[in-house]
């Protein structure tokens, strides 16, 4: 897939620059750039629940990849059993980077934002994970309309509108990423024994 990058507090240069980051942060270009249009369009059809949009399979595609390479898949931010729930944790994490997979409602722009931070600052709760760069991968409002995202998705272009103000919590560096829409397909949502499918359709 191809994507946009924008540097928060001096994220990527720091990943491009900094021997720490440089072969992680290359893992998860490349990673990004190996799930072709193709691929999308098989895990999609082969997707038993009928989904609507293709962000089951990207987020899917993109698990598979970065497990491969050694990536810790849904790691603990705290290692409190208080807070092992799904809204304390990380989607991965590799050495002291943090990733996460926003294809969520545009309410939890912040909270994608946040939970970075949580994982790299110092507070009153043991770390399983100490971040030092957070990565944000999300849809171009071009992909959430060609690939059946729902209205409510917050893309790229306003997780950006956010930086700014939140700028004095926001303390980790960070780069967002923003997902393109596939080249040769768009999906075309339609309903299917009462329940909205998302159809590839071929340019």
């Amino acid at each position: 897939m191809q994507y946009k990058i924008h540097s928060f507090r001096h994220g990527k240069i720091i990943l491009e620059n900094e021997p720490t980051y440089i072969k992680i942060w290359s893992e998860l270009l490349l990673a990004i750039e190996s799930i072709g249009d193709e691929a999308i369009i098989i895990h999609h059809e082969d997707n038993n629940r009928r989904a609507k949009s293709i962000s089951e399979s990207i987020n899917n595609l993109l698990k598979d990849r970065l497990i491969a390479l050694g990536w810790n898949e849904e790691s603990y931010i705290f290692q409190d059993d208080e807070y092992s729930g799904n809204r304390w944790r990380l989607d991965f994490a590799k050495e002291s980077i943090s990733v996460e997979v926003a294809f969520n409602h545009g309410e939890a722009i912040a909270w994608n934002l946040i939970k970075p931070v949580l994982a790299s600052e110092l507070n009153h709760v043991k770390k399983e994970v100490n971040t030092e760069v957070g990565v944000i991968i999300c849809a171009t409002k071009e992909l959430k309309d060609k690939g059946g995202f729902d209205g409510a998705v917050g893309e790229y272009e306003k997780f950006l509108t956010y930086l700014n103000p939140l700028r004095d919590i926001l303390s980790v560096p960070m780069v967002i990423i923003g997902l393109e829409a596939p080249k040769t397909f768009i999906i075309k949502v339609e309903k299917i024994d009462g329940k909205n499918q998302g159809i590839v359709i071929k340019q």
